[in-house]
């Protein structure tokens, strides 16, 4: 299986997941997890290794955090390497919700690099402003 884990500060991992079930239901292949305000990275840890016991050797995981470098992405990645899973884990950072759509439908059909190129133009193309032209009163 391909597992997604997503993991941010706070609650952002789990409100975005919550935004993809809406969006592409539920799955048992994504997981999240959050580093909250009153916990610290040995909870996260322990919290952590509990939510991937379902994951295997033979499992592939991508990991969606929002901050390369934070606290819960390096936890998180110090326990997929305790557990010998990094050879099969790929990483991206900055996720937002047209990240994490392309991934998860994307993910099983593609791998490495194609998925990484395809995902992340996704989340670039995602980010643009919105304006809304105001209407001319002609009556002034």
């Amino acid at each position: 299986m391909k597992y997604m884990i997503l993991v941010s500060h706070g609650d952002f991992a789990n409100g975005l997941h919550d935004a993809l079930q809406m969006l592409a239901g539920k799955r048992d292949d994504v997981l999240s997890i959050g580093l909250g305000k009153d916990s610290n990275v040995d909870e996260l840890a322990e919290n952590f290794a509990k939510l991937i016991e379902p994951v295997t050797e033979n499992d592939q995981i991508l990991v969606l955090a929002d901050l390369i470098g934070g606290s819960p992405l390096t936890t998180v990645l110090n326990v997929l390497n305790e557990k010998g899973f990094m050879p099969n884990t790929q990483i991206m950072g900055g996720m937002n919700l047209p990240l994490a759509l392309t991934s998860v439908l994307m993910k099983d059909t593609f791998d490495g690099d194609v998925l990484s190129e395809m995902v992340l133009k996704e989340a670039h193309e995602g980010l643009r402003e919105y304006v809304i032209a105001a209407e001319e009163d002609d009556d002034i």
